[in-house]
């Protein structure tokens, strides 16, 4: 029996079970994971940037989460060691058709109380040299990180609470016990008063279990990086990003340092076949049969036909993908890219073709559902923690239980 249950043991799962641990310190905490282990999916296959929060609509969860994580991130990062990199980035404008969408982003930076600075072309090569374009941004908060590591320190503290974590746990049913909910696994059951689901790939299908109703559907999005050969790592010294097209939810190819000072490329977005699908080969019918017999599916393709084209070209054609690079970095060529893993996207996608451009976070009967957290997910993963909580606090039944 327990207090709490978290459902998804990837970085917002992790980070809502340690802040629990931090709020109740008498609860008793379980997280199940089905993976072997921790970070094995969306959190361990991304790109490892501390997000500023530029991008994201100001006053949205995700612009106030961003921005705090960003910083939250870093001290968390600075009390335990783990290495990290506040080295900023740079965000160009290649053709003067882009200007406007520049001064817009640098706008939102400001509302949404960054540290931002317009830069010229000059001021751009002398932190980038290699870099063609007609005006920049340097947005002054962005880092790297590994977030497996900065998971297994969250996996760290939990047990150090009393926490409880088991792997290779795989929930397959939900269902309820007078006020508790039994989760059934392929390792028993566990009953629990309050269950978090933070599945990321199958938190729509979690919700369901649960008889939650989650509002959205998820669609997996694979992003393909290529990797600079060693020898042509020079070419890029922090990250490097495209104006992104406002109407489409992806940023666009662009560069990115690793923190083992690897430069990653990319990514493009192309729909995946499967919810776990990181090669091209990748098939699953159920999930294949899911999107295609989504009617928002459909709508979304017929709005960003022209742009999913392209997508996907760029993933069957390495020139494609070498051209859209050239315009950031023109020194680049095909021989410099080498391909490197890939990583699935969890995008809800409303019946409307609508995608859900924020956090979705769905409350249940003693139950919350995180039914969408894309980047910057793992930036805002001790935010958004911090969040869960505070929606827990307000179930009187379950606060008076746990703090009794």
């Amino acid at each position: 029996m327990y207090d709490f249950a978290i459902i998804g043991g990837g970085i917002v799962g992790l980070s809502t079970a340690m802040d629990l641990g931090k709020s109740y310190p008498n609860a008793r905490i379980l997280v199940l994971e089905k993976e072997s282990q921790w970070a094995f999916h969306q959190t361990g296959n991304n790109s490892g940037v501390i997000h500023s929060g530029i991008y994201y609509k100001p006053g949205s969860f995700k612009a106030k989460f961003c921005r705090d994580g960003s910083r939250s991130m870093v001290e968390f990062c600075q009390e335990h060691g783990i290495d990290h990199d506040v080295c900023s980035k740079v965000i160009v404008a290649t053709e003067a058709a882009e200007l406007p969408r520049l001064e817009n982003l640098y706008q939102r930076g400001v509302e949404n109380g960054l540290k931002v600075e317009k830069i010229t072309p000059e001021a751009v090569k002398e932190i980038e040299p290699h870099v063609n374009c007609v005006a920049g941004i340097k947005v002054f908060s962005t880092g790297i990180v590994n977030y497996k590591q900065v998971c297994h320190k969250y996996a760290e503290l939990i047990q150090q609470q009393g926490g409880d974590l088991r792997l290779n746990t795989k929930v397959e049913k939900i269902r309820l016990a007078g006020k508790n909910q039994v989760l059934v696994t392929n390792q028993g059951s566990y009953e629990a008063r309050f269950v978090i689901n933070c599945a990321g790939l199958h938190s729509d299908r979690v919700a369901k279990l649960g008889q939650v109703e989650p509002q959205a559907k998820i669609v997996p999005f694979r992003g393909e990086y290529y990797e600079l050969t060693p020898e042509k790592r020079y070419l890029v010294k922090t990250l490097i990003y495209p104006v992104p097209n406002p109407d489409f939810p992806f940023l666009g190819v662009h560069f990115t340092r690793m923190i083992d000072g690897s430069v990653h490329a990319g990514p493009n977005a192309v729909l995946s076949l499967k919810r776990e699908g990181y090669h091209k080969t990748d098939f699953d019918f159920r999930d294949f049969a899911e999107v295609m017999t989504y009617p928002g599916f459909w709508k979304l393709a017929a709005k960003h036909a022209d742009e999913g084209i392209q997508e996907i070209i760029r993933s069957f054609s390495k020139a494609a993908f070498t051209k859209s690079l050239q315009k950031l970095i023109p020194e680049v060529q095909a021989q410099d890219l080498v391909p490197t893993h890939a990583g699935v996207r969890a995008q809800a996608l409303m019946n409307d073709g609508k995608l859900v451009d924020d956090f979705l976070i769905v409350q249940g009967q003693n139950s919350v559902h995180v039914c969408n957290a894309p980047s910057p997910a793992a930036t805002s993963s001790l935010e958004i923690g911090k969040a869960i909580v505070a929606q827990i606090s307000q179930h009187s039944d379950i606060y008076s239980v746990v703090n009794s």
